[in-house]
């Protein structure tokens, strides 16, 4: 489970999600960490109230680090990474504990991609990205972690934030549930109660699980080769992106990358992926 905060119940605010920023009050950062805290909880309960025997919950916000450890849920089928980037068998990689033994990939509090008519903060990585596509299909982080995930034959099976993050997920992935639990404006938006929310989120949670185990799911496949091209916002970061080995600019504001491993598929661009530099 691969938890972001943009989409999470509660968060209505950019400075709620966004608490790192300048201005931010330090108040509303504490409000917005147990609020996800609490919304990650109810999905975790509710995934092993539905039969999963083991959890791997993983903070991926703005690199991790936003869960309240001592209000996680304590329970030894849970195990929590804090961090996005971590340690397995001695090297660095991005979702540490994500191979052949995970059935299933959730995303709590997901967002939708850069630039989505009526969306709570959409975005795509970070605000230089404009587009991303797989093999000429616009995706945004939503898709690229379904396809990293896909490298190990793991499919997508629920996801949880705004109704546009919703909607896009049903639109890539028609098997895997959707929980919406609140309505965006870009930069603020409008939602359930929290605990209205996390019945909804429990429901959807419910749903994903019992697809899973009736085998009406599949991993996201790309052909192969991947031919993966993004337009940047600006020329700079088009330019210094096509410094990297292998990176073909096309015009002004796009590059475009092909990589061999759905694992890649922002290690071409990034460095972030499986055996990173350290």
């Amino acid at each position: 489970m691969n938890c972001d905060m943009d989409g999470s119940s509660g968060i209505f605010t950019r400075e709620q999600a966004w608490y790192w920023e300048n201005g931010a009050r330090e108040h509303v950062a504490v409000e917005a960490r147990e609020l996800f805290t609490a919304d990650i909880n109810a999905a975790s309960a509710a995934a092993l109230d539905a039969g999963v025997t083991e959890l791997i919950v993983c903070d991926t916000h703005h690199g991790g680090g936003n869960f309240i450890r001592e209000k996680l849920l304590s329970d030894p089928r849970v195990k929590y990474l804090y961090r996005s980037v971590g340690l397995e068998n001695g090297r660095r990689r991005w979702m540490p504990g994500l191979d052949e033994t995970v059935h299933a990939l959730m995303l709590p509090g997901h967002h939708a991609k850069a630039f989505t008519q009526g969306a709570f903060l959409p975005h795509t990585w970070n605000f230089e990205w404009v587009d991303f596509t797989i093999n000429g299909q616009s995706v945004g982080e939503i898709g690229i972690e379904a396809c990293y995930a896909g490298h190990w034959e793991i499919p997508l099976i629920f996801v949880q934030g705004d109704e546009a993050a919703c909607r896009e997920t049903r639109l890539q992935f028609p098997w895997a549930a959707t929980a919406a639990v609140k309505r965006g404006t870009t930069e603020s938006c409008t939602g359930l109660d929290q605990k209205s929310a996390q019945k909804e989120t429990a429901r959807g949670v419910a749903q994903a699980i019992q697809n899973l185990r009736a085998g009406a799911v599949r991993p996201y496949k790309p052909t192969l080769p991947m031919t993966i091209t993004l337009r940047m916002r600006t020329m700079d970061g088009a330019a210094k992106a096509a410094q990297r080995p292998g990176v073909l600019r096309l015009d002004d504001h796009t590059v475009e990358g092909r990589v061999g491993r759905q694992a890649d598929v922002v290690k071409w661009l990034l460095g972030t992926g499986l055996d990173m530099t350290p």
